[in-house]
């Protein structure tokens, strides 16, 4: 089928803390202009002190704040007899995680006069409280989706 071949991705190198891909591709997302130690010592900054706030270890705070923020249902746009529909789909795993860290970061960067890992801190504080711009994002996102179910039977699998 045209569109569904495998994807090689490249192999990367983990991060040197925690050996976690999750936390490389975070680090990866907050770099700017190749500084990546610099994004390194923002995202570590934020994590550990969200997880000695928890008394958690990072790499499973850093999961769970992924499996909170994530989305279940997204609207894709698809063309039928002349009209666009926004189709309500599930979403894949990979994104799942690419949207959350999209939306962690834009987020951060938006709130001007805080320090990076300061906002970067407080939304993920906000996110394993259920409140903030990204769960924000997050349910908005399923309101649309659920506001067009009724065209879900146009979606193809």
């Amino acid at each position: 089928m045209r569109g569904r071949s495998k994807i090689k991705r490249p192999p990367f190198v983990l991060d040197s803390k925690y050996n976690d891909p999750l936390i490389t591709k975070f680090v990866n997302r907050v770099m700017l202009d190749g500084k990546k130690e610099t994004a390194e010592k923002l995202v570590y900054d934020a994590l550990e002190k969200l997880a000695k706030e928890t008394n958690k270890e990072v790499p499973a705070l850093w999961r769970e704040i992924l499996e909170k923020a994530a989305p279940i249902l997204e609207v894709r746009s698809r063309r039928v007899g002349g009209a666009n529909y926004q189709v309500p789909v599930e979403v894949r795993p990979a994104r799942k995680v690419i949207l959350v860290l999209r939306w962690i970061v834009t987020t951060a960067r938006n709130k001007k006069g805080v320090p990076m890992s300061d906002a970067l801190y407080t939304e993920m504080k906000n996110i394993l409280e259920n409140t903030g711009t990204v769960m924000k994002i997050r349910e908005d996102m399923h309101k649309m989706a659920e506001s067009n179910r009724a065209f879900a039977h146009f979606a193809r699998y």
